[in-house]
């Protein structure tokens, strides 16, 4: 258990220290995300954007593992 909260606590750190660099990908602009701003901080709660970008590595691995000679 101890294990997944370090992985989701260092996932928000990877994911809001990349967020500026993210947005210009569509993070954060789709239906389902939500950013919220208060004072000087932003936080954004990108569900709509999991799902896309989930969906769009779950494909790309399809089609790895159904194309690869050796596996």
């Amino acid at each position: 258990m101890i294990r997944w909260v370090a992985v989701i606590f260092v996932g928000l750190t990877v994911f809001y220290i990349l967020f500026p660099g993210l947005s210009r990908l569509g993070v954060g602009r789709l239906p389902g995300d939500f950013l919220f701003r208060l004072r000087q901080v932003t936080i954004c709660l990108p569900f709509g954007s999991t799902v896309l970008w989930s969906a769009l590595v779950f494909m790309i691995a399809e089609v790895v593992k159904r194309t690869c000679l050796f596996c």
